[in-house]
């Protein structure tokens, strides 16, 4: 489809959704018009809704942005000082925490956090508009990973510059400069994560498919899945920590199968899930049992067992 009849496909099913969208999405109390929400959809389908081709491939998409995320951070980025109240209620102490984890000391992460929140906000002037971080927000993942992210990238470029000013002297010192160059990190566009991502994933069972599908991608929280599943809580929540290390352990593997070394592999999985070209939701449901069905399985084969466990 060309990018004209893609545009046109996009525009009629905006106009569709838009009302409901609008609403679901509480732009009102920001003041951001349905004009205003239906612009910056078309651009979000624009940059990152490529491989979208039909109307009901891009009523999916559309559907399945974080609506109410997206119409706060693009408030925010208009200069809404509502919008700002709100966004600092909800994530400002969320970001010095997740700034500790990565700096862990008071000090640096209390500097990081800051310089972050400088960019939200937009400090910058580009032709005689702010410049915030969050105009770049697009909805595809929750907010608040979004600002891991964003957090983490921040680190990583503050300790770069950083090492670019360590002196010769320094460097002599500590025999760096005898050093063999490092190999160049991969670049976040290589195809091998995604297709290491892929085969790790659709290796995975149907009923581990459904736990990380629920928990990842649908927000669900460990409670449901539990009462989805019919055991507690606490099974789930081992359950997924299990999946999440495992998952790591066999992507590193796969990327090492594919000529990566192991530190190229650690910096690949770096990288923001929702920039791989793969459809993760699609992978993580495809082949796999509806959750009802999935869920009657897994209770099942509790009963058999403790009627084996009581006989026994």
């Amino acid at each position: 489809m060309s990018s004209t009849k893609q545009t046109s496909v996009a525009q009629s099913v905006i106009s569709e959704l838009l009302t409901d969208l609008h609403t679901k999405s509480e732009c009102g109390k920001f003041g951001l018009s349905r004009e205003s929400l239906s612009a910056i959809l078309c651009e979000i389908i624009s940059n990152h809704a490529a491989q979208a081709t039909s109307a009901s491939e891009i009523r999916a998409f559309l559907l399945g942005l974080r609506v109410e995320e997206l119409a706060l951070a693009r408030s925010c980025a208009a200069g809404n000082n509502y919008a700002w109240e709100i966004f600092l209620t909800r994530y400002r102490e969320k970001l010095y925490l997740s700034a500790l984890r990565i700096a862990r000391e008071d000090s640096a992460a209390r500097e990081l956090a800051d310089t972050l929140y400088a960019d939200l906000y937009g400090t910058n002037i580009r032709d005689g508009r702010r410049v915030s971080k969050l105009a770049s927000y697009s909805g595809r993942g929750s907010l608040e990973g979004w600002l891991r992210t964003v957090l983490s990238q921040e680190y990583v470029n503050r300790y770069r510059r950083t090492k670019r000013l360590v002196s010769l002297d320094e460097e002599s010192e500590e025999g760096i400069q005898f050093q063999a160059p490092e190999p160049e990190p991969v670049s976040p566009a290589d195809a091998r994560l995604a297709q290491a991502t892929d085969e790790v994933l659709t290796g995975l069972s149907a009923e581990d498919r459904m736990v990380l599908s629920a928990y990842y991608l649908d927000g669900r929280t460990l409670a449901e899945i539990a009462r989805m599943l019919g055991v507690h809580e606490s099974t789930i929540s081992r359950k997924v920590d299990k999946l999440a290390k495992s998952l790591r352990k066999q992507i590193v593997a796969a990327l090492s199968r594919r000529g990566m070394s192991r530190r190229q592999a650690e910096e690949a999985l770096q990288m923001d899930v929702r920039d791989l070209q793969l459809d993760i939701r699609q992978v993580l449901r495809q082949e796999s049992l509806t959750q009802e069905s999935t869920s009657r399985t897994f209770s099942e084969k509790r009963v058999k067992s403790r009627v084996r466990e009581g006989s026994g």
